[in-house]
């Protein structure tokens, strides 16, 4: 059996792709390997009617109401190999199962490579975040780090602002300042450290103090630490895949790559801000662009068998 479409990740993306695409009556199958992204938050914000939902129940949600459909098979399983075919594409999973399929949407996302600062990750997902949007709501009005490497830091304190007006911001180390905005920032009355930071201090899960290299200490309950992105599979390097200047997989903005058939939804081409409203939006969009190729190409095929 050939799928008129493949779909790798089982993120909000890939799963709305799945719905827009199971409800028009395409064969497709699903596959991920159940290693959500946001695994590590208690609860996804953001989201009309979803709003607090567990990833865990969200997944559960979305998978209930895409199996409902007839057409769409979902295998809990990774991929290991994506190549182009005659026909579209082959998929080979862990299993050693082997898929065909017409079209493919890439719905993989992103992965977060984090500073590497003692005692970041029993903190992550509970008082440190990564980004405001989703998780800010919960830490109004408390003191707050903000610790970035790059050139967003200046705009990421500025939207803090926002929940709480007592931020401490840190550069780690590195040039994420210009002058002209840590004098900004410091007119302000927020506190701008440059000192590489040691270490994130806290129990069960709670900040309580930020050490810096130098020994200086200061008091936090939580804060924003902002990661680099980078793509969680390498089939778009594979596939030879056009890349965007900031490591995302370039599309025509409505999910179509420079490779005929083959798709891309949601973080892995950085098309939006990392919330599962935009990612599932995004996967919506992208099945509308695959449904409407697929359209187009059984049109002519079926026009040219009626006319000769």
């Amino acid at each position: 059996m050939i799928y008129e479409c493949a779909i790798i990740g089982g993120g909000p993306a890939g799963l709305n792709a799945a719905l827009i695409l199971g409800r028009a009556r395409r064969s497709l199958a699903i596959i991920d390997n159940n290693r959500p992204r946001n695994a590590v938050t208690h609860a996804s914000h953001g989201f009309i009617t979803r709003d607090g939902v567990t990833p865990t129940e969200f997944r559960r949600i979305a998978l209930e109401e895409v199996k409902s459909y007839p057409s769409v098979d979902h295998l809990q399983n990774e991929v290991v190999s994506v190549d182009t075919t005659q026909f579209g594409f082959e998929l080979v999973d862990s299993a050693g199962l082997r898929l065909q399929a017409r079209k493919l949407i890439l719905a993989t996302g992103v992965k977060e490579i984090y500073p590497d600062i003692e005692g970041f990750y029993p903190l992550y997902g509970k008082s440190l975040f990564n980004c405001p949007y989703c998780d800010g709501w919960e830490l109004q009005d408390q003191p707050l780090v903000v610790v970035s490497e790059y050139p967003n830091l200046f705009h990421k304190a500025k939207l803090l602002l926002n929940w709480s007006k007592n931020l401490v911001v840190c550069t780690n180390g590195k040039a994420s300042l210009s002058d002209e905005h840590k004098k900004q920032l410091q007119s302000m009355d927020i506190v701008v450290m440059e000192q590489p930071i040691s270490a994130f201090i806290g129990q069960n899960g709670r900040l309580e103090h930020v050490r810096f290299a130098d020994g200086a200490q200061i008091p936090r309950t939580g804060g924003f630490v902002t990661p680099k992105f980078v793509q969680s599979f390498p089939f778009a390097e594979r596939l030879d895949c056009e890349m965007t200047a900031s490591g995302g997989i370039k599309t025509d903005g409505k999910g179509r790559s420079a490779i005929p058939g083959l798709y891309i939804a949601g973080d892995a081409s950085y098309v939006a801000p990392s919330q599962v409203v935009f990612a599932a939006a995004d996967g919506s969009r992208t099945a509308m662009s695959v449904n409407m190729d697929l359209t187009e190409e059984d049109f002519t095929v079926r026009r040219s068998a009626s006319t000769g």
